[in-house]
């Protein structure tokens, strides 16, 4: 047993650690990481489970409406009362979080996918 497995039995208990471990490697790698970085289970689970509807936080969502409706960094900063700096962050998270590379994979996504709508 490698020395971190170890740990964790003796932190658990030998039953716990095995429904765990299991539960983990049903886990996605996107969800897996989640986790590692310290988000929500829920959202993990949600990766997990395939349902993208959780996966971005309420103030997440909102800067995707945004960029859904064509609205530039500068524009949903005024209109959600942030810094363009800081619509520029959520957009990077969302993009590694839902592995995309444009801001138009954001908008796609929202238009095909069960989010709130606006």
């Amino acid at each position: 047993m490698i020395q971190a497995q170890k740990s964790a039995v003796a932190a658990l208990g030998q039953s716990k650690f095995e429904t765990e471990f299991e539960a983990g490697k049903r886990l996605t790698r996107e969800a897996a990481v989640g986790l590692a970085l310290g988000e929500p289970a829920d959202v993990a689970v949600a990766a997990s489970n395939g349902t993208d509807a959780r996966l971005l936080g309420n103030r997440q969502a909102e800067v995707a409406r945004l960029v859904a409706d064509g609205l530039s960094n500068k524009q949903i900063g005024a209109r959600l009362f942030i810094s363009e700096r800081t619509v520029d962050s959520h957009i990077r998270s969302m993009l590694n979080k839902l592995g995309f590379n444009s801001r138009a994979q954001i908008a796609a996504w929202m238009a095909s996918s069960h989010q709130q709508p606006h």
